[in-house]
């Protein structure tokens, strides 16, 4: 029997379904123009798309500017607005749970990133039969200190924890065959993190990196500061957690707390001769050090055993959400895509 990732590489892919997905926040300057540059770039694609952008909680008119355009446009601009803002990467996980495409493409809304290369990264992506083909902004447009530099670190770490050999991990604009990219769920942070995630169910050898254009900001403002590269830094000691130990918990928390069981015993083993020898040995330090490290080693061992149970729980149960969606568009699987004449 053929799993899941055998199933969708088997699909054809020369006839394919293409969603756009792009979230928003605070946007109501770029609303209409990302719409626009959009439909401009796909507006001859040979086969059936939608873009579907998704408001994560704006408190200004991104929202109206947005519903306003699509109207204009066509059905197949497709609206998701969150019933507040949950951040990029939940915002994007409900763009990804509402596509209906064999193929995703994921961008950022401040225009940055250019829609034209949309159909670059899809024919690779099919053409070389891979999972993933993720934007490399090799002349990125931002400042050097509070955008580049701490890029640079990012992915210097990144690549350093996860084994993938990126140049631009952080760019957004990326395509996937959407039975791969579903076997993930995003949460926290985790969208610069995508590659690092597919790898746990595809091999690194079926994503690539492909150069893509990047323009400066010319509306709006710019949602990213220095505060990201800590949320980084603490996303990957997760990642590097779930990398090794994700599907089995157990090992992590049960050689840690073997090591640490280990050490208290031989403290205790070692008092224990001293104590036969006729030593005092209650009121040394080393005795409290040696009870505290076997009752800690225990615990571990117990934590191990309680994440093995979470784990299969998680695996077993359903898909939880990370976001909750205020309003969305209503269109059937076979409503609302654009079709070049």
């Amino acid at each position: 029997m053929l799993d899941s990732n055998q199933q969708s590489r088997d699909l054809d892919y020369s006839i394919h379904k293409l969603s756009v997905v792009v979230p928003m926040f605070n946007e109501e300057e770029l609303a209409a123009d990302l719409i626009e540059a959009v439909n401009a770039a796909l507006i001859n694609y040979p086969h059936p798309w939608e873009l579907i952008v998704v408001d994560d909680g704006s408190r200004d008119l991104t929202w109206l500017n947005l519903s306003v355009h699509a109207q204009k446009v066509g059905p197949h601009i497709r609206l998701i607005r969150l019933l507040r803002n949950f951040k990029q990467t939940a915002a994007m996980q409900a763009g990804i749970d509402a596509a209906r495409g064999d193929v995703i493409v994921t961008m950022d809304g401040d225009l940055q990133n250019d829609p034209q290369d949309i159909p670059a990264l899809v024919e690779k992506l099919l053409s070389e039969d891979l999972d993933m083909v993720a934007g490399w902004r090799q002349n990125r447009q931002d400042g050097f200190w509070l955008r580049k530099f701490p890029s640079k670190l990012a992915n210097r770490l990144i690549r350093q924890v996860s084994g993938l050999h990126f140049q631009d991990l952080g760019c957004s604009l990326k395509a996937f065959r959407a039975p791969v990219l579903r076997k993930v769920r995003l949460y926290g942070e985790m969208h610069r993190f995508i590659p690092a995630w597919l790898a746990t169910v595809t091999s690194p050898d079926r994503m690539a990196e492909m150069a893509v254009a990047h323009y400066p900001r010319t509306k709006g403002q710019s949602k990213y500061g220095l505060s990201r590269t800590f949320r980084v830094l603490l996303d990957l000691l997760s990642i590097h957690y779930f990398l090794r130990f994700g599907s089995r918990p157990g090992h992590f928390f049960g050689g840690l707390g073997s090591l640490v069981t280990g050490f208290g015993l031989l403290i205790l083993a070692y008092l224990g001769i001293l104590k036969l020898s006729g030593e005092s040995i209650g009121s040394r330090p080393l005795m409290f050090v040696g009870f505290f490290a076997l009752v800690s080693g225990l615990q571990l061992l117990t934590t191990g055993v309680l994440a093995e149970i979470l784990m299969r729980t998680y695996y077993d149960a359903g898909k939880f959400n990370s976001y909750h969606t205020l309003r969305a568009s209503n269109v059937g699987v076979d409503d609302g895509w654009h079709q070049a004449d």
